[in-house]
């Protein structure tokens, strides 16, 4: 199921670029430097055509597609860690570790070990 979901994702990736591209730039990106827009005007963007209402057709899919895809993976990861899909047991080296007490502070002075001095 993810797969075929996948291939709809991609097929519908690709469309939107497409269907982007083939759209009539309508000047003055973002729109910095658009016309003077006087009194008398009702507005500045004409009526979305059939191509505009198929991108935004796209969009809606594409988004659906991406959610979709989001929650299969969440279901999927909801299993174990990283730790249990490589089987490899908490407890094993716990032998090599040494014992540090039940202190989480640094040791001090007075737990240090006695160390002759050299002279």
């Amino acid at each position: 199921m993810e797969n075929v979901i996948l291939i709809i994702h991609l097929i519908l990736a690709l469309s939107l670029i497409g269907t982007v591209l083939l759209q009539r730039s309508e000047g003055g990106g973002l729109g910095i430097g658009g016309g003077g827009g006087g009194a008398g005007t009702s507005g500045g963007r004409p009526p979305a055509s059939a191509i505009a209402k198929f991108t935004w057709m796209l969009a809606v899919a594409f988004i659906c597609t991406s959610i979709a895809l989001t929650l299969i993976a969440a279901e999927k990861s909801a299993g174990g860690s990283v730790v249990d899909r490589l089987g490899i047991e908490q407890g094993a080296d716990d032998a090599d570790l040494p014992d540090l007490g039940d202190s989480l502070l640094p040791p001090t002075a007075d737990d240090a070990p006695l160390v002759p001095s050299g002279d």
